[in-house]
């Protein structure tokens, strides 16, 4: 019954199977192994990007971070969602990794319009020396509060951002599940659609920790082998990324993990709804946000339930008052732990 986060769970065993099978022999370090070679060329025809370049990181707040210093100077400004990953859970490592560029939030909810966008972008660089200049734009998929940029979404706010002539980064900490819940390729939720640099996750969805950066257009790679060296994100031992991505996605273990985590999700929902929960934010992959009253919260957490209260103290006040909690499925989650949670009301 553990719904706090996708990054609690056990790693995929086609990602440990990968790990064991990597550890024999030699390779050579850094990236030059024989291993990151098969991966770049399964990401490349994934994506139909054979030109594309392709790193790997251990953590999304590298890929991230590092992905956007690529493409923004010291003086520019990011912009976001106010609930994006890199405003609310890099502690400024995007701001770190860029030299100081600052983060201008764009007013709204979890998923950026173009209107508001455009409003955004617009009140930047008006100021001349004295004001950020416009840098990326990032987008999360899947959001923060759980919802999924639509291919027609995510091509309007491309567009804008290319008047401006401003790079697109896509933020894919949970790439997979959004792919699932849309039921497109990769190319088209990406470069198809304006996105120039993405960060696409493993972590969240069954590997150990291994997250690609991958460079539709190859001219900031050689950058970013700089900065990921600089900022200390280039394993010797690189082939123990290497394996996890390579096991991941063998025989399309990471879209069925995302599958099974999605199908999770609903199954829960249709649990939470029919005792009385308040769903917050529309469920578009794996993510669920709801109200309980407290009394519920105290009882399911006491039979040993595990998910993330986050609007109140759960130990004391009234019984009635409703709290917001965040609900998380990963892959390992079976069916009979759902019905057991879903049992507890």
């Amino acid at each position: 019954m553990f719904f706090a986060s996708d990054n609690a769970g056990p790693a995929l065993p086609e990602v440990m199977q990968a790990l064991a099978n990597a550890n024999s022999g030699y390779q050579m370090p850094y990236g030059n192994d024989t291993i990151m070679d098969e991966v770049r060329r399964t990401l490349r025809d994934l994506f139909e990007a054979p030109e594309a370049t392709i790193y790997l990181v251990t953590t999304g707040t590298a890929a991230n971070a590092l992905a956007l210093a690529s493409y923004t100077e010291p003086w520019d400004t990011i912009f976001c969602s106010p609930v994006a990953h890199i405003h609310e859970d890099e502690c400024n490592a995007p701001e770190f990794y860029a030299s100081g560029a600052k983060l201008t939030l764009v007013p709204g909810s979890d998923r950026m319009t173009p209107h508001a966008l455009r409003a955004t972008i617009t009140n930047e660089q008006n100021r001349g020396v004295h004001g950020p200049q416009r840098g990326p734009v990032s987008v999360t998929q899947v959001t923060e509060q759980g919802g999924v940029y639509s291919v027609e979404e995510i091509q309007a706010l491309c567009a804008l951002a290319k008047e401006f002539d401003l790079p697109v980064h896509l933020d894919g900490a949970r790439f997979a599940n959004a792919l699932v819940a849309l039921g497109c390729t990769p190319a088209e939720m990406t470069w198809k659609a304006g996105v120039d640099i993405v960060s696409f996750g493993g972590t969240k969805n069954g590997c150990l920790g291994v997250e690609a950066v991958i460079f539709f257009e190859p001219s900031k790679a050689w950058e970013f082998e700089l900065r990921r060296k600089r900022g200390a994100h280039l394993l010797s031992k690189h082939r123990y990324l290497s394996a996890q991505m390579s096991g991941y996605l063998k025989e399309d273990a990471w879209l069925k993990a995302a599958t099974k985590a999605n199908d999770n999700c609903t199954h829960l929902l249709s649990g939470l709804k029919a005792n009385g929960a308040n769903i917050l934010h529309s469920v578009d992959a794996n993510i669920i946000f709801a109200t309980l009253p407290r009394a519920v919260h105290q009882k399911l957490l006491g039979s040993g339930a595990v998910y993330y209260v986050m609007g109140g103290d759960v130990d004391a006040g009234d019984p009635d008052e409703q709290l917001m909690a965040r609900f998380v499925c990963d892959w390992s989650l079976s069916t009979q732990q759902i019905d057991q949670f879903i049992s507890l009301f």
